[in-house]
Formats: structure tokens, C-alpha cells, sequence
């Protein structure tokens, strides 16, 4: 997931940086100290979620927010601001949802919750960064991933990356669109699965993976509900 910060008070942007990064563990974060500098990111690189100041000196956030909403890619939108009057004229921007400053601590975690499961209802995106770079794969052409000690590698029918995070905060995202847990290190788009034997899978594609036998009840169980 990756999450843009814009904010012109460098304190408030990395008090909210710190939730940001408390709350959504596995994201790539992004702050900027002035719109200007967000819209060039934006043109190169889209976010999931931005977090943007309304009142700003150079752009103020409504102009940024009228620009984002021209865009073919929207991110989720919150407004931040220490203005409370100003929450009404927004409105027109459609945000997500609101942050006052002074009490950011206490409203950004839910507001936060909320994101990623409307994230998850919303993309069949996959985020992660590999190599140093930000990389977005469409869930259905993952066919499988594999834990390697505190990474987790993902396999495409041609590619192969690799990334920082564990097998199960991987299944914890995948799990609502058809991913199978097979073994305590392999996790299988059942869509690429032919059979599920005792001790081992065979996919669709020729290829064969593991089975543990804590979760092959579980596999054959989740995969005849896809059958059908």
C-alpha cells in the first residue's frame, strides 16, 4: 500500500507519518512539505491513500484535491486540517473522511482501519516494494508465494520478486480474494491449483508445492467452495 503525506508543519508531518506507520505496517510512505512537490510524485507514481493539508501556502488542498479528481487513478482522499470551518467547503472533493490536528492521534488509526478495508473491497491490486522500487501486480496474476526467512517471494508465470514481510500479513490481505494457505511457507491463488493431494499440490501449470498437513483439511475445504 502506498500512502502520500502533504503537509507545510514538518512536526505535524511526521507526528502523522508515525501513526501512518504504526497503523498500515506494511506500506510504503511518502511525505511532502508542499503541494507542489506531491503533484510531480503524482504524476509519476499514483497512492492508495493521501493525507493532505487543506490550508497550504503555496497550493491549498482543495486545488490539489480538484486536480486529483481529474486523475484516472484516485487515491483515497483525507483531508487534514486545523481549520474546522473549512470542512464544508470540501465536501465537493468527495474525501474519504476528515483529520483535525489536534486530535489526530485519536481520529487517523480508525479513519486508517477504514482505508484499507475499503482498499480491499475496492482494488485487486497487490503493493509492495522490491529491489527499491514500488511494484503493483494484479492479483490474479500471482500464482503463488513462497516465505523465505523474513521475506516473502512472489511468482508470476514469468517473474519472480522478492520482498520484506511475513507469510501470514501476506495471507492476511490475500486471504478475501481466493489465496489458499498449503503449507506454513507456501500461499496459492486457487485459481492456479489442479489438486490438492496429501503432501503435495500440483498447479495447474505443471508445477508442485508442498502441503503441510496442519492445513491440508483446510486447503481441500477452501478449494471445493471454488469448485463449485
Amino acid at each position: 500500500m502506498i500512502v502520500y503525506i502533504c503537509d507545510d508543519e514538518k512536526k505535524i508531518l511526521q507526528d502523522i507519518s508515525e501513526v501512518v506507520s504504526g497503523c498500515c505496517k506494511d506500506s510504503n510512505i511518502y511525505t511532502f512539505v508542499s503541494a507542489i512537490e506531491l503533484l510531480k510524485q503524482m504524476e509519476k507514481q499514483s497512492a492508495d491513500i493521501l493525507l493532505l493539508d487543506i490550508d497550504m501556502p503555496d497550493m491549498n488542498g482543495m486545488e490539489v484535491a480538484k486536480y486529483i479528481g481529474e486523475l484516472k487513478e484516485k487515491p483515497i482522499l483525507i483531508f487534514v486540517t486545523s481549520h474546522d470551518e473549512l470542512v464544508y467547503e470540501s465536501f465537493k472533493y468527495h474525501p474519504f473522511g476528515f483529520v483535525r490536528k489536534r486530535f489526530f492521534k485519536e481520529e487517523l488509526p480508525k479513519l486508517l482501519n477504514d482505508c484499507k478495508e475499503e482498499l480491499q473491497r475496492n482494488t485487486k491490486n497487490f503493493c509492495f516494494r522490491a529491489d527499491g522500487k514500488d511494484v503493483r501486480l494484479v492479483i490474479s496474476e500471482i500464482i503463488y508465494l513462497e516465505s523465505e526467512a523474513n521475506y516473502v517471494k512472489v511468482f508470476t508465470k514469468d517473474k519472480e520478486y522478492r520482498f520484506r514481510s511475513t507469510m501470514t500479513a501476506v495471507e492476511n490481505t490475500l486471504h478475501t480474494y481466493g489465496f489458499i494457505r498449503i503449507h506454513k511457507g507456501f500461499l496459492v491463488n486457487e485459481e492456479a491449483v489442479r489438486v490438492v493431494g496429501s503432501d503435495e499440490a500440483e498447479l495447474v501449470d505443471g508445477r508442485r508445492l508442498p502441503v503441510g498437513k496442519t492445513y491440508l483439511d483446510s486447503a481441500r475445504s477452501q478449494l471445493m467452495r471454488y469448485m463449485r
